[in-house]
């Protein structure tokens, strides 16, 4: 055994590591020439840099076994090597664990940042310095800092980090002349004092603090490199490291004019949760006005009844009868109570339209404003209990307006375990905007008590089912890795053409979907498979949620629609808590048509399986026990 020289550790003899590491494309045995590895968030410009060092333009490739791109190259008596653009050293993801090996090799590290997003780069920035490593930090775009109207002190920036720090634009070159004072200066940083004392004590197994540090994270490639388990302290390190870097961005960035000041302050308010909470339930109330009020129930009830049942369906059914009766087989499927042609196109049109684009403008307004992002970072921490990172509060926010649109965009997802626990979630928890504005209206008539009842059951429920998900099936939640652009008014253009694009795929692709639970309820009415189910539901309905026999008739209904299951509670006569046990039950009840189809082509026959029976359970099941201890 002898001393490793590439991390300094206790390892293997040079010639093994150095076989090892073929890999990553690097010349190891050219262990004269000091390593020089630029890093950085995505996007920072890193490519010119190296561009500039190398004097040509390398051809990238990737090295073997991965789709990850390295280039290397010389510049004086220095072996420049650049990496994939990171939010972080971990091993979290290919681009990660190959930075990650790279930059432990390194002798010298230019940490390129964006100077515009201070905030989000300098955690990267601090987390080398935290590996003790030989740090300098290029302040890169100092062009579009003085257009945006930021200030920064670099040499008060440099005092916190402990580092040199250099003003650049890469476009221009200006500010490349200092590199070489950048690669002569680079010097270790001011650590963590508590971070500090732990790295030095696990030296004797690591032989580097950048090792120990990676260790004491949870990286579990570096801790089975040296036999030891990894750490579990990476929330807290990283909680700490924010926490630094916040303080550090207050000290050091300024703003140049009132107007960026102003959005500045409110971008930080989005993110602590102390202002954040207050912010996210003014946003939430303020698109229910919007989405649940003014769209769901005024502009869908004028287009549905009016335009829908008022002129679309009596003229197609004008045009239909002309070839078929209505009360033939074929008359009932196409324009019958649930007909392909009547009921689907007006749910299509004149209900689902509307809703779509107002929940994927309020979703666009959001995002090209800058508060998206920050609401997935202030709920990240909250949605990690179950399973979930922060970008899940999307399609969670959009089930809200059509459970149907919010499975579909569950694919943005970092992983199949976190989109299958939020497709449970929205299948078993979520009531839509159509079917919410319905359970409003009864609850309203129920009284207060009802009210706070069916929100805790149904929220208890969510909670169940993530946290149940999240304990049985295999992995681990991701980590939120994302960028927190200015917060700004958005641009109109920007914001039609986004609700514009993704309205009309959300229709191209669900259309179909639709179309196809429709002819199957079609089918079961006219063989007559949809009174066999309100029959044999009725016993459970009358014996065990304790509610009339025509009940069981909303419950079918529900499987169309869910508004359709909660309107047809409104001619039954019920007491407060047989509204709130009928509430509860349709809505953790079967998805409707459409979102099963949507769900079959997302998740799969096995897992759109058991979900939708595991709705049948849960919703009876629960219904039923509220049902014994109130009534």
């Amino acid at each position: 055994m002898q001393d490793d020289p590439i991390t300094g550790s206790y390892g293997p003899p040079a010639h093994q590591h150095i076989e090892k590491h073929k890999h990553l494309g690097v010349d190891l045995t050219a262990l004269a020439s000091p390593k020089v590895v630029l890093v950085g968030n995505p996007n920072v410009g890193k490519s010119l840099f190296f561009n500039h060092l190398s004097g040509l333009y390398v051809d990238v490739s990737n090295y073997p076994g991965t789709t990850i791109e390295l280039t290397q190259g010389q510049y004086k008596k220095y072996e420049v090597i650049d990496t994939p653009g990171v939010y972080g050293i971990s091993s979290f993801s290919d681009e990660e664990g190959v930075t990650r090996d790279i930059v432990l090799q390194a002798d010298i590290l230019l940490n390129i940042v964006d100077a515009v997003h201070l905030e989000r780069d300098l955690f990267l920035t601090q987390q080398l310095i935290d590996m003790g490593k030989n740090v300098a930090v290029i302040l890169n775009f100092m062009d579009e800092v003085k257009k945006v109207g930021l200030e920064i002190d670099t040499k008060l920036l440099s005092s916190y980090l402990g580092v040199p720090v250099f003003q650049t634009t890469a476009t221009t070159k200006q500010g490349f002349d200092q590199i070489d004072a950048a690669l002569e200066q680079a010097h270790k940083g001011e650590q963590d004092p508590t971070l500090h004392r732990k790295l030095h004590a696990m030296l004797s197994i690591t032989g580097s603090e950048a090792e120990a540090s990676l260790i004491l994270e949870g990286d579990e490639v570096i801790a089975a490199r040296h036999g030891v388990k990894p750490g579990h302290e990476r929330e807290e390190i990283y909680i700490e490291r924010r926490n630094r870097v916040n303080l550090i961005i207050n000290g050091v960035l300024s703003e140049g004019n009132v107007r960026r000041r102003i959005a500045t302050t409110v971008g930080r308010m989005a993110v602590n949760p102390w202002t954040g909470i207050p912010m996210l339930f003014g946003a939430l109330y303020l698109i229910y006005l919007f989405v649940g009020t003014l769209v769901a129930q005024d502009l869908v009830a004028f287009a549905e009844t009016t335009l829908g049942n008022g002129l679309w369906e009596p003229w197609i059914r004008g045009v239909v009868e002309g070839y078929v009766t209505a009360d033939s087989w074929l008359g009932i499927i196409l324009i019958g109570e649930f007909g392909v042609l009547t009921m689907t196109v007006t749910y299509l049109l004149f209900l689902l339209l509307p809703l779509v684009i107002a929940f994927y403008l309020s979703l666009a307004i959001m995002e090209d404003s800058g508060y998206l992002p920050r609401l997935a970072t202030l709920v990240d921490r909250s949605l990690n209990t179950i399973g979930l990172n922060g970008s899940a509060v999307i399609p969670l926010i959009l089930g809200f307006g059509c459970v149907t649109m919010a499975t579909i965009t569950t694919r943005m997802l970092g992983s199949e375990r976190e989109k299958t626990i939020s497709t449970s979630i929205l299948q078993f928890a979520i009531p839509c905007s159509a079917q919410l504005a319905v359970v409003a209206a009864l609850l309203t008539g129920a009284g207060f008590e009802a009210i706070l009842i069916y929100s805790g059951t149904i929220f208890t429920v969510f909670v169940l089912i993530g946290t149940i998900l999240h304990r049985t099936l295999p992995g681990k939640t991701s980590p939120l890795l994302i960028d927190l652009p200015p917060m700004r008014f958005p641009r109109f253009d920007n914001v039609v053409r986004k609700t514009a694009y993704r309205a009309y795929f959300f229709m191209k692709e669900a259309t179909p979907w639709f179309f196809a639970g429709a002819l199957g309820v079609g089918i079961m009415q006219v063989t007559g498979l949809l009174t066999v189910w309100q029959d044999i539901l009725a016993p459970l309905t009358t014996g065990w949620l304790q509610l009339p026999r025509e009940a069981a008739t909303a419950f079918v209904m529900g499987m169309v629609r869910r508004d359709f299951g909660a309107a047809g509670l409104y001619d039954l006569h019920l007491s407060s808590d047989q509204v709130v046990v009928a509430l509860v039950t349709i809505t953790l009840f079967t998805p409707c048509i459409a979102s099963l189809m949507v769900m079959l082509k997302e998740r799969g026959l096995k897992e759109a399986s058991i979900v939708w029976t595991g709705t049948w359970v849960a919703a009876f099941l629960v219904g039923g026990l509220l049902s014994q201890i109130l009534l």
